[in-house]
């Protein structure tokens, strides 16, 4: 499976175009995790899986539980969670639905680890980042799975990819 996350553009819409149109087809699927403050059918929506942030409308759902080329994988923002204080609560809902690869935003800072065998991997905000990578100007992510390892890469709002991939093993 090859995924591309994206999160928190806080109504950039042109930022999900431009991602679209250069990681289209070589990925398997496409996910927001939320506060993309757009409407649900905003153009720039359309060929991703958006789950709804703090900041945003509903109708999206609370989470998205989907299997991806044989990876189970759980998208949600991360606020209903608590992802301020810890990825407890999180990795155990991943370890309820069954899922492999979990992607989060609300932070606004890229993260990934292996915890128990499942990725928890935050692409970090788009339009708006903090934290230690902050410099970089905005982030989002691609995750890669073979049967032995998570493989995850990435890249600032000039789809150059920022030389922090990382390589876990399952």
């Amino acid at each position: 499976m090859k995924a591309l996350f994206i999160s928190d553009n806080h109504g950039d819409a042109d930022i999900l175009i431009k991602v679209k149109k250069a990681f289209e087809g070589q990925v398997n699927a496409m996910f927001h995790c939320g506060d993309s403050n757009l409407s649900p059918d905003d153009p720039a929506l359309i060929g991703y899986q958006v789950v709804v942030g703090n900041t945003d409308w509903d109708p999206f759902p609370r989470i998205v539980n989907q299997v991806v080329d044989g990876e189970r994988v759980f998208v949600t923002h991360g606020h209903l969670y608590q992802v301020n204080h810890g990825l407890l609560k999180l990795k155990l809902a991943a370890e309820e639905l069954g899922a492999s690869v979990v992607a989060y935003g609300h932070t606004h800072q890229l993260a990934c680890q292996v915890v128990d065998g499942i990725l928890l991997v935050n692409p970090g905000s788009i339009s708006q980042p903090r934290g230690e990578y902050d410099y970089l100007g905005g982030t989002f992510a691609t995750v890669e799975t073979t049967p032995t390892s998570f493989i995850v890469r990435y890249y600032n709002r000039d789809l150059v990819c920022v030389g922090l991939d990382k390589r876990f093993k399952r």
